[in-house]
């Protein structure tokens, strides 16, 4: 039982690095393209924080209240993230109606190949995928918290099976 115990901190610990490098590269993004400039853009600092914060509380010993609380703030970033890619589609879509390419054929479009442009990029400056790294690292946050869960539980009951077998 001990190695599937260490099988499943070696997991939540890889998994919180791996979330860590994933926070890292988009702070780093984030820097770069000088995302502050709004209330709006300080949201994916936030979620990055948090999920700063849940990478740390994945390498203490595993708990419910623990786990609980990672699960929480995974599911806050994963709404954070899907938030970011509606807005970054929303402005790119807006800026269609701008676009000197597309001067007088973007209102003759269907709306299925607006949204598609915005989507691609095809118009407008915002990435539109870029919040979906933010989504990436809380489904790693997410991901460890299964790690072994139940493992202690599962111990506890073999034991218990085995002393009753004596």
């Amino acid at each position: 039982m001990g190695s599937v115990k260490m099988s499943a901190t070696f997991m939540r610990r890889a998994l919180a690095a791996l979330t860590a490098i994933a926070v890292l590269g988009a702070a780093f993004e984030l820097f770069a393209e000088r995302h502050w400039r709004s209330p709006q853009q300080l949201v994916p600092w936030a979620a990055l924080a948090l999920l700063a914060v849940a990478a740390v509380l994945l390498l203490l010993k595993e708990s419910r209240g623990l786990t609980r609380t990672i699960r929480v703030i995974a599911g806050a970033v994963l709404l954070a993230s899907a938030i970011g890619v509606y807005a970054h589609v929303s402005a790119n879509f807006t800026m269609g109606s701008f676009d000197q390419s597309l001067d007088g054929t973007w209102a003759g479009m269907s709306v299925v190949s607006q949204y598609w442009y915005a989507l691609t990029k095809a118009v407008g400056n915002a990435p539109p995928l870029a919040p979906g790294m933010l989504a990436q690292a809380a489904l790693l946050v997410l991901l460890a918290t299964f790690a072994g869960s139940g493992t202690a539980a599962t111990e506890s009951r073999h034991r218990r099976a085995m002393a009753d077998a004596d």
